[in-house]
């Protein structure tokens, strides 16, 4: 991971609200973002793509849901810019709306599948 990469993934309101949802929350599914978010499905999926091209994150599937987590393999200084951005944004809106709203999606305790279904 080159700093320009990461950096660039920043820029993006919609990928930073992203990462910094992947950071708190570990692994959340595409229908997670897109309820945290309020973002129509294409586009999340999109930005997710390019942060996956440039391996930022990465994604399993389960069935036919796309579950997507920060790549194992980001180094530690990669790491620790998310985290303090983070810290210095996570109570700052849109941030905190996007947690407030993944709280309130149903059937999230139960298990992923069912939230995408």
């Amino acid at each position: 991971m080159e700093p320009d990469r990461l950096f660039a993934a920043l820029a993006h309101p919609l990928r930073l609200r992203m990462l910094l949802l992947l950071l708190a929350e570990g692994e959340l599914c595409v229908c997670e973002l897109t309820h945290a978010m309020g973002a129509a499905q294409p586009m999340v999926s999109r930005h997710l793509a390019q942060m996956r091209e440039v391996g930022l994150v990465q994604d399993r599937r389960a069935g036919l849901w796309i579950h997507y987590r920060l790549h194992p393999d980001l180094p530690q200084w990669a790491r620790d810019a998310l985290a303090a951005v983070a810290d210095g944004l996570g109570r700052s809106e849109p941030h905190r709306s996007d947690r407030a709203a993944l709280a309130t999606m149903g059937n999230r305790p139960e298990g992923r599948a069912a939230c995408c279904s």
